[in-house]
Order: C-alpha cells, then sequence, then structure tokens
C-alpha cells in the first residue's frame, strides 16, 4: 500500500462509515507511534506526522528539556514500604537545559528539540498498520451503529429468524445482528423452529465487549402488552388504554383495559368481531389464557373484575389502606377463582395490588355458626 492507496482507503472508511476523519488519523498516529518503538527498539518519545493530502509520513523523535535528569523519586507508603515514584519523562527522552541550549540557544526548559528519524522501510510498517487500524474502525464504527440502531428497540416487539442454537439460548437473526432469546425465557412447552420467524420482546440493548448484546424474552409480561399494540389498532395509537398487564407464562395473563371514547367498547375491541382479533395473540402465547379484565377506578369492582373466569364474586374491601380485601365466591366458582396452580387469584392480585382472602359462601356460614355455638 503506497501512500496514496493509504489516503484513498482512509477517506474511504470516514465516507463509508461516516467516522470522523480526526478520530481515524489520530488513532492511525498512535498506532505507528507504537508500532515504530517495537520494530526499531526506540526508547525515546517519537510523534508521527501524516500528511492527510499526500499521505506522505515521518516519525520524529524529540527530547524535552529538563533542568536536570527525573530519574523518577521514592515514598513511604502507610506501612512503612518504601514506594518507587516513577519518572514523568523517560530519561531517555530527556536533554539537560545546557546541552539542549548547544543546540537551540533560546530553548527554554519544557520545550523540545525534534529530529526525524522516518526509517527507510517504515512504509512496509506503515501500510499493515493502516490496515490494522482500518479494520479496527470499521468494526468500531458497525458495533457503535448497531447500538445506536436498537437503542431505542428496548421494551419493543421485534420479529426475527431462529438462526442458532446451543444448549442454553436460541440466536435470533434481527437484520444487522442476531439477538440472544434464553431457553429460559420462552413459553413453557412451547416448540421454536430452527429457520422460522419468530415474535420476541427487547428486553435489554448493551454494548457488550465483543459488540452489541440483545436480550430477548417472550416470557416478560411485556410481550403480551406489545402483542395486543400490535394487533389492535385502537391500543396502539392509545384509544384504548392498558392499564396493566400481568402474567404467569403459558397459563394465564390478565390485561386491564379501558376507553379514551365513551362510544368504543375496549373489551369488544381487544376481542374483535368473532375472536379474531384476540386470535392471533392467543396463537403467538401457545394458548395461553387471557383474560381481558375492564378497569375501574373502584376497587371492588377492580377487584371483582379480576377474578374472572369466576362469576357471581362478592368483594369486601377489609382495609383499604393497607390494601386487604375478601373475595367471597359460591363452592362452584372456587376452582376457577384460584385457578390452575393458584394462578388466576395470584394475578387478581398481582393486577389490582391488594392482598386478596378467598373464601366460599358455606366457609362464612359454617365459621359464623361455629362463632354462635
Amino acid at each position: 500500500m503506497n501512500s496514496q492507496e493509504l489516503i484513498k482507503a482512509l477517506n474511504n472508511l470516514v465516507e463509508e462509515k461516516n467516522i470522523s476523519p480526526d478520530i481515524v488519523f489520530e488513532a492511525l498516529q498512535l498506532a505507528l507511534q507504537t508500532a515504530y518503538k517495537k520494530n526499531f527498539n526506540s526508547k525515546t518519545n517519537v510523534k508521527v506526522d501524516i500528511n492527510r493530502e499526500t499521505g506522505e509520513i515521518k516519525v520524529y523523535s524529540y527530547l524535552v528539556v529538563v533542568p536536570e535528569y527525573d530519574d523518577g523519586s521514592e515514598e513511604i507508603d502507610e506501612d512503612g514500604n518504601v514506594k518507587k515514584i516513577e519518572p514523568k519523562i523517560n530519561r531517555d527522552a530527556q536533554i539537560l537545559l545546557e546541552d539542549a541550549q548547544k543546540i537551540v540557544p533560546n530553548i527554554k526548559i519544557g520545550e523540545t528539540i525534534e529530529k526525524e528519524v522516518t526509517p527507510k522501510d517504515f512504509g512496509r510498517v506503515a501500510a499493515g498498520t493502516a490496515k490494522q487500524v482500518v479494520m479496527q474502525k470499521i468494526r468500531e464504527a458497525e458495533k457503535e451503529s448497531i447500538i445506536n440502531e436498537f437503542a431505542d428497540k428496548q421494551d419493543e416487539l421485534m420479529i426475527g429468524m431462529v438462526a442458532l442454537e446451543d444448549q442454553n439460548n436460541y440466536y435470533i437473526d434481527l437484520g444487522r445482528t442476531r439477538g440472544i432469546l434464553p431457553k429460559k425465557d420462552i413459553i413453557p412447552d412451547e416448540k421454536i423452529v430452527m429457520g422460522s420467524n419468530i415474535k420476541v420482546y427487547v428486553t435489554k440493548v448493551d454494548n457488550g465487549p465483543k459488540g452489541p448484546v440483545i436480550k430477548l424474552s417472550r416470557r416478560n409480561y411485556g410481550f403480551v402488552k406489545r402483542l395486543f399494540e400490535h394487533e389492535i389498532p385502537e391500543v396502539a395509537d392509545g384509544t384504548i388504554v392498558l392499564q396493566m398487564v400481568v402474567r404467569e407464562p403459558g397459563i394465564r395473563s390478565k390485561v386491564a383495559v379501558y376507553s379514551t371514547n365513551d362510544r368504543i367498547d375496549p373489551i369488544g375491541s381487544c376481542i374483535g368481531e368473532k375472536g379474531s382479533r384476540i386470535a392471533g395473540i392467543l396463537k403467538e402465547l401457545n394458548g395461553e389464557r387471557v383474560d381481558i379484565i375492564p378497569y375501574s377506578n373502584d376497587p371492588a369492582e377492580f377487584i371483582k373484575n379480576a377474578m374472572t373466569p369466576a362469576k357471581d364474586v362478592i368483594v369486601s374491601i377489609i382495609d383499604e389502606e393497607n390494601k386487604k380485601a375478601l373475595v367471597i365466591v359460591n363452592e362452584e366458582n372456587k376452582k376457577l377463582a384460584i385457578g390452575k396452580k393458584g394462578s388466576n387469584i395470584k394475578l387478581a392480585a398481582r393486577l389490582t395490588k391488594y392482598t386478596l382472602e378467598l373464601k366460599t359462601m358455606e366457609e362464612i356460614n359454617k365459621a359464623g355458626n361455629s362463632d354462635e355455638n
């Protein structure tokens, strides 16, 4: 690579990757300084000058003018041990004032004396170094570009292709990079098919040492929330508001909704004609049940709604300040009220933020009779 080719390569990098030319040239200068010291065993200070028009490279060795040589110093630490303090300037890169003035009569302490030391075959070293710097800057530019592209995708729904699988993760092709879908973050019992397209929820976008790290999930409650926005236009445009979403992945989700327009039924809009809208969501959730709950400012009414699919529910607020309530159902509805593995009443409690105590009318009557006796 000759000088003109070097400049052309660097200018192409700057233009294609939208990188500041100063960053590229400064990185190359530092790399060439290190390369010179390594290849030519230099102990002095050196600097590299690159002509940005012609690509000509020159190396200069320079000495710092000092009143006396700085060989470092010593100090005693808290434990009484002697600690060596390294000099700020390498002795090999220093020159005494009296010696410097023999070369430059009016030179002052702190100034430098420079000498060009460009080796004859430095072009070969420069070419190899330039190639490494260019490749490094390309990687850094692409890494930053991907981070910028995905920075606003956190907490959003994306569609990708299942590209790879290992013992713990699936790797989802999202276009310019791959996201990581841990197997613990898929819906229980669902089968992920290699090469298929899949909807995923972005839980985290991070800048890792080897590049962008994009964590994905299908278990997160946010996945359900984004599915509603994706499938239901009124949710996407804000006409229907998802007040709260809670979830037991693979079992049941509860979504509390209300409408900002009195003429629009939030429940009916979410379900769609003949269940057309909710069907797409249920299919994506691998059969997980979804209860769409009318939100209410009245805690008792909201808790009653949240106990769906249980019917004939009576709610008594025991302690409004500490958010405790008694939920009363008949024996026929007890199983529905509790739900699979207790999921229904747990989700209702999380949705309403109340501690719920469940009792049947039979249990209350029995307790009442016991008290009378």
